[in-house]
């Protein structure tokens, strides 16, 4: 009686040693410092929404490898835009922008290292991602694919200094529908997509943040590599807000085309000569 009414204060006590232990091989020194609020950096001559190369504008100006197919598909929803529709960019419905377009990012982003996983809070819509660290291997189950996708991450000291300061990471178990940006370069539809980063932090630029990403997808001639920037906000206490693509969303989507709603709440189209949805579930107007 008496070892039985031992055991559990003793299993608990081995526990909280345990727990302890991971605490303490947990040395903070040893990762970089990447507190703070990160915004994208803005490069000159560089407008409009955030491009996927963050050297140039987004759409055809990304000269992006894309098969012959593929290009004349974002040709083709550029001219949609053009016309006032939202053809490429399944965003307008407030759907997250997936791997990699997320890591643009839209609005400002926080890095949480943990010692088993590496958190990317974003403030936009649900694009937050996990990237493990802990040494894990790829499912061998059936893992429900998601549009951050699974990332799995080691780090790495790059120059002997005793401190990490690149992320490597690789990002599969991606869904869609996807695209690169707002002007609408595919990504496939078979969502085999492949993704490969270096996050790197410049020691000697410590508020400079670097991602080189590395997209293999099978709407492309070859892998497309673009290095992303991104700079800590000089604030001692940073403001974050809540974005709800929802909320104020005039877009609508009915049976894959869209229409919009205007300012008094009726429903509208979206491009000249567009013609109405089917209302065959609704009482007709009388005439």
């Amino acid at each position: 009686m008496i070892l039985r009414k031992l055991t559990g204060p003793a299993v608990t006590a081995a526990v909280l040693c345990m727990t302890l232990a991971a605490a303490d091989a947990f040395d903070e020194s040893k990762y970089p410092n990447l507190k703070g609020q990160w915004v994208r950096a803005r490069f000159p001559g560089v407008t409009g929404q955030p491009s996927y190369d963050p050297t140039k504008r987004q759409g055809l100006e990304q000269q992006a490898p894309l098969k012959p197919e593929f290009l004349a598909v974002l040709e083709a929803n550029i001219k949609d835009q053009a016309e006032g529709g939202q053809r490429g960019d399944p965003t307008y419905t407030c759907i997250s922008p997936g791997m990699p377009r997320v890591m643009n990012p839209y609005g400002a982003m926080e890095i949480v290292i943990t010692p088993e996983t590496t958190h990317i809070l974003l403030e936009h819509i649900h694009d937050s991602r996990r990237i493990f660290t802990d040494g894990r291997g790829w499912p061998k189950d059936y893992l429900e694919p998601t549009f951050v996708g699974y990332s799995l991450g080691t780090w790495i000291d790059t120059d002997g200094d005793g401190r990490y300061d690149t992320l490597e990471v690789e990002t599969r178990y991606l869904r869609g529908p996807r695209s690169f940006d707002a002007a609408g370069i595919p990504l496939h539809p078979d969502n085999q997509t492949v993704i490969k980063e270096r996050i790197h932090w410049n020691k000697n630029d410590p508020d400079t943040l670097t991602d080189e990403i590395t997209t293999i997808d099978n709407v492309l001639t070859r892998p497309w590599t673009v290095t992303k920037k991104y700079v800590r906000e000089q604030v001692e206490r940073p403001d974050w807000y809540e974005d709800v693509c929802t909320e104020g969303n005039g877009h609508v989507s009915i049976a894959g085309q869209n229409y919009f709603l205007s300012g008094d709440g009726m429903l509208m189209p979206a491009k000249k000569g567009q013609a109405p949805p089917d209302l065959r579930y609704f009482k007709q107007t009388q005439k």
